[in-house]
């Protein structure tokens, strides 16, 4: 009997190769090179390869959804990554259970392999075996971190998890050590002397390096009346040369990293914190945008020069509000000498923001919060980062010499860093106009939308209960900003061209820049060193950048200059802004990860207390709740939100409960009471607290009962939804309300919904 071969489906015999991503749950996914969709892995497929190894993968199903699954095929690349977690023993057996949970499996130390370290210490292990089908990795204890509840334990563990350089190398501290410990005559050579003009720092209380100082004075503007605004910044590129130690190990880091109680700095603390700090009553080299400011907060003029400065105070930013706040108050009385000075930085101020209004600037006010800590490293409290008119005077004068310096690089043609801010790609746009369509706003966005169009909705929700969500989604609709050679503006801020040179002690860009503006101003062309390779985002960021460029096909020229650059320069700025992004997102990652620690070990302290809280996100499987007095966000899971079923309403992003039609959406106030931390997962659970409610129902659900109320179904549903919720919630509660609200624009328009989740 003839049997007809069918040709496999079109892409099954395709080798696509990528990036494993892992699954705490033991599942795992290509991340593909060409940034299609992912591919799902299942755990026998993981079985064999570990998160972050590359690898060659052959679809080998689909889903009934369309969802492509694979068949890994070949492991092309397995990158040194030591892995971190506490060493148990087991049977005789010992074994780490690595604290990232996406490597899905537990490593085997051989006996004799685990050095000085002791049952359930944290430790770093490098792999001497990588996974097999049928066998676990081995490896050896690198490192000994210590107790897992050791003051900073979850900072050394963040470094080494999201490989963040915490050390500097021998040639960098021996170069720093013979820096001066200050300013020498040869030094002062062919500067600007504005040591006569009193510059001062406005700074954070905790503040420990200052690399901007200010000063405004009345000036005459073209006929009318303005401001001559200074805006200094500490010259870092004159001590730290193209190349040398101290620049390798600089560029490596490409931003300090903080956290709290603790900052990995870009440079060394002789730079940091001593010769590149305008520390009061010393003289500090500087960089200088001299800006003429007029009535209507526009730039009139400006120009850059190097200097030397003498700072004449060291103010916080507490105190600037308050002596603003009182010119005659007592705060004001001890800074007698200064207070017309603030007063004019005001003033200017004022004009600049008039000016951000005109252009329509995107101004969300969002609640970031500050962790304190005791000596030994004990958490105290979790407060809201309050910003006044002092942080925001600041502000106003940093963007405007990064403004003032983008222009300077266009207008001089040469090659640099741009700080760019795309809007909303087609696919953002469409989320965000269905998710303020189920709102009932009344208000959306075009096709083509102005940052202004963000701005409008922004305050129009300014006094509603879930303002932060819709801003938080307005803001998310956008896209991350990143460095580029290749200029598209800054939406966000409303700019046509921007870039950082405000903070050259802890960004690499901003060095950058400097070193491009002495270029122009010297006449002579900066080149860039051989760098490193970038790191892993780099391919990622690439795809963004060509897919951006190849966006802008259609979009009107722009009136600035055009910086034309050899293949080999384009080559050489896109790999130092793409190396500089993809750090400044690990420096983040590596922030947020710290603080999800903290947070959950200081709320296993309270577990059983009860707290009030709102809504800040609903998803299928539960409500994010974030409680009023701390400040930290957890999970109530459906099947603890009382004896109803719920259904999700993606659109409107509430459950609803079918027979009493309670509903919990964004902004609905509840009680809840603490009852799970996991600090591995850095989850925390709640359970919701009604007044006057039966505790017997909740009793039988304690020990797995079901209740008359709950109804049979429930039961069944809550292990599903269980699952559920263990997959999704690693995601953030704005990731998983956009995928939500995306699926639910698919249904929508008959498309087919989105891949697994991961």
């Amino acid at each position: 009997m003839y049997i007809k071969k069918l040709a496999p489906p079109s892409g099954l015999l395709e080798e696509i190769e990528g990036s494993v991503q892992g699954h705490r749950d033991g599942h795992g996914f290509l991340i593909r090179d060409n940034s299609e969709s992912d591919i799902y892995l299942s755990p026998n497929e993981m079985r064999a390869v570990l998160h972050k190894d590359r690898v060659k993968v052959r679809i080998v199903r689909q889903d009934r959804k369309g969802r492509p699954e694979g068949r890994i095929v070949e492991i092309v690349e397995r990158p040194e990554q030591p892995i971190i977690g506490r060493l148990l023993q087991e049977g005789g057996l010992w074994l780490v259970a690595p604290e990232d949970k996406r490597y899905g499996q537990d490593v085997m130390i051989p006996k004799g392999a685990t050095g000085t370290a002791k049952p359930g210490q944290v430790v770093v292990v490098e792999l001497t075996e990588p996974p097999a089908l049928f066998g676990q990795p081995v490896g050896r204890v690198k490192e000994v971190l210590g107790e897992i509840d050791d003051p900073g334990m979850e900072i050394e563990i963040a470094v080494r998890k999201y490989s963040v350089p915490h050390e500097f190398s021998a040639a960098c501290l021996e170069q720093a050590k013979g820096l001066p410990d200050k300013v020498l005559a040869k030094d002062r050579k062919d500067r600007v002397d504005l040591r006569d003009v009193p510059l001062v720092t406005i700074d954070g209380e905790d503040a420990r390096d200052f690399d901007d100082a200010v000063y405004c004075e009345p000036a005459k503007v073209g006929r009318g009346k303005g401001w001559r605004l200074l805006v200094a910044i500490a010259d870092v590129s004159h001590y730290v040369q193209t190349g040398s130690a101290i620049d390798i190990d600089a560029y490596d880091r490409a931003t300090s990293v903080y956290f709290p109680r603790r900052v990995i700095p870009m440079l060394p603390e002789k730079l940091s914190n001593g010769l590149c700090s305008l520390n009061p009553d010393v003289d500090r080299l500087c960089m200088v945008c001299d800006m003429l400011v007029n009535a209507k907060g526009d730039v009139h003029a400006y120009q850059f020069y190097p200097a030397v400065m003498h700072s004449h105070a060291r103010f916080t930013y507490t105190e600037v509000a308050a002596i603003l706040g009182n010119t005659r108050g007592p705060e004001a009385a001890k800074r007698k000498a200064r207070v017309t000075d603030l007063m004019n930085l005001q003033d200017v101020y004022k004009a600049l923001l008039a000016s951000r209004a005109v252009r329509g600037a995107v101004d969300f006010e969002t609640t970031e919060t500050q962790i304190v800590c005791d000596e030994s490293g004990r958490i105290e409290k979790i407060v809201p980062r309050v910003r006044n008119e002092a942080h925001r005077l600041i502000e106003e004068a940093m963007l405007a010499a990064n403004v003032c310096s983008a222009d300077f690089i266009q207008q001089g043609k040469h090659p640099g860093l741009f700080r760019v801010h795309e809007g909303p790609t087609a696919e953002k746009k469409d989320i965000l106009r269905n998710y303020l369509k189920a709102l009932g706003l009344g208000l959306s966005i075009s096709d083509d939308p102005h940052t202004s169009e963000f701005q409008k909705i922004a305050q129009a929700t300014k006094d509603r209960p879930d303002a932060q969500q819709i801003h938080t989604m307005l803001l998310r609709s956008m896209q991350q900003a990143i460095y580029t050679p290749v200029n598209s503006g800054h939406f966000g801020l409303a700019y046509e061209a921007y870039t950082h040179f405000t903070s050259p002690i802890r960004r690499y860009p901003d060095l950058l820049v400097h070193r491009v503006i002495k270029a122009i101003l010297l006449e002579r062309k900066y080149t860039l060193p051989s760098l490193p390779v970038p790191g892993e985002a780099h391919a990622k960021l690439s795809k963004r950048l060509e897919k951006s460029r190849a966006g802008k096909g259609d979009a009107p020229e722009s009136s600035a200059p055009l910086v034309r650059m050899s293949a080999a320069d384009q080559r050489a700025w896109e790999a130092a802004g793409l190396h500089c992004s993809a750090n400044e997102r690990r420096a983040d990652e590596a922030s947020r990860d710290v603080e999800a620690w903290l947070k959950c070990k200081y709320m296993r302290e309270h577990l059983g207390e009860e707290y009030s809280g709102v809504v800040s996100s609903a998803t299928s499987f539960g409500i994010f709740v974030t409680l009023d007095s701390l400040y930290v966000e957890g999970l109530v899971h459906i099947t603890e939100l009382g004896g109803e079923y719920y259904r999700f309403d993606e659109l409107r992003q509430e459950l609803r409960g079918e027979r009493t039609g309670i509903r919990y959406a964004i902004g609905s106030r509840v009680q809840v009471q603490v009852s799970r931390v996991d600090l591995d997962g850095r989850k925390i659970d709640f359970r919701l607290v009604t007044p006057g409610e039966d505790l017997v129902p909740r009793a039988m659900r304690d020990k797995g009962v079901s209740s008359p109320a709950e109804g049979g179904r429930d039961k069944k549903r809550g292990a599903q939804d269980r699952r559920m919720a263990d997959a999704e919630r690693n995601r953030s509660p704005i990731q998983a309300l956009k995928a939500s609200v995306k699926k639910a624009s698919a249904k929508k328009k008959g498309a087919r919904t989105s891949k697994p989740r991961r």
